[in-house]
């Protein structure tokens, strides 16, 4: 059986929402100790103890809303013998990354994604193109994506050649992405917002669509290219100052 720190890395390298909650008080003679920690869910403990079912009971009561706060906590714990009092940590899922189209560019997203805490889903409704390819499980039906969107979005179309391009935008815009992007320059992509304005997308969503997509990093080949998408991700999350590259009309 694996150790809760185990089990704790295992579920954040899947990129699983969990709440580890430790003891860090004792108050009387409660049936605890100091430095008991219990991982949770927030519909289930996982993982150690905070000393008696009564603590493990109330944490995991506690564990949805501190897990909507998204920010640690203190909780008292109160047993017949005394009291703890306990730090509450909740760890976020990984946001979601949509990657349209199987394309060079979207083999290295997919294979670096998890590596800066993305859980990449690949989405390409031409079957015939993922056919030896040795790609990862792929949505193909566009019908399918809603199940698989986390609370925190973002996404790139890495082919503007996708006859379906449109409807997958206009399927992903109303789950407000933190980011969207199309690969290519405007010259490219340009007939593709306008159909979304055909289609009565408010102006402010597509000023929201980054194309072409990438911080300027001189990027030639594909993997550089999904290097830069990638380090402009990083950038939109962790808020970073990074340079986009600019469109050429």
């Amino acid at each position: 059986m694996p150790s809760l720190e185990e089990e704790l890395a295992a579920r954040l390298a899947r990129g699983e929402e969990v709440i580890l909650a430790t003891v860090i008080k004792l108050d009387g003679e409660p049936p605890s100790r100091t430095g008991a920690k219990l991982l949770l869910s927030r519909t289930a403990t996982l993982a150690g103890t905070l000393g008696c079912s009564e603590f493990d009971a109330a944490a995991l009561e506690d564990a949805g809303p501190i897990a909507d706060a998204g920010a640690p906590q203190l909780r008292t714990y109160r047993h017949d013998l005394g009291s703890i009092e306990v730090y509450v940590e909740p760890h976020a899922p990984a946001p979601t990354l949509v990657v349209f189209g199987a394309t060079p560019v979207a083999r290295a997203l997919l294979k670096w994604a998890p590596d800066v805490s993305f859980q990449p889903v690949l989405v390409e409704t031409r079957p015939q193109r993922l056919i030896g390819g040795d790609w990862p499980p792929a949505v193909t039906d566009l019908a399918n994506l809603d199940s698989l969107l986390g609370p925190d979005v973002y996404a790139v179309h890495t082919d503007h050649d996708a006859p379906d391009l449109v409807r997958s935008l206009d399927l992903l815009l109303p789950k407000n992405p933190r980011f969207i992007g199309l690969v290519g320059s405007r010259r490219h992509t340009g007939h593709h917002l306008e159909a979304l304005r055909a289609k009565g997308v408010d102006e402010g969503v597509i000023a929201r669509i980054q194309s072409p997509v990438g911080l300027d990093i001189g990027a030639v080949t594909a993997t550089e290219i999904a290097l830069s998408i990638l380090a402009g991700l990083v950038a939109v999350r962790r808020h970073g100052r990074g340079g986009w590259k600019q469109s050429e009309r």
